[in-house]
């Protein structure tokens, strides 16, 4: 059980870091709908933002670099095998 004081920053860091999450998970969500049922231009628009919305979670350490390395490429593949 950690003490009071790292408890209270545990979720003070929980708190500050589930906004970049979820906004990094709607923006990845987002891309990968749009692969399957949008227009090309609209996945390509849709996965830059994916791909910084990943580079800024990785840079603030919210995710793992090779996290964030492992899903950008998944995405890119996926949209250039959608195009081809």
């Amino acid at each position: 059980m950690p003490s009071a004081k790292s408890h209270r920053s545990q979720v003070t860091k929980a708190a500050r870091n589930k906004t970049v999450r979820s906004f990094t998970r709607s923006r990845v969500t987002k891309a990968r709908d749009t692969i399957e049922d949008g227009s090309e231009e609209d996945a390509t628009t849709a996965v830059k933002e994916a791909i910084s919305a990943l580079d800024r979670a990785a840079r603030k350490g919210i995710i793992h670099p090779n996290q964030a390395a492992r899903k950008k490429s998944r995405l890119q593949r996926n949209l250039n095998s959608a195009s081809s």
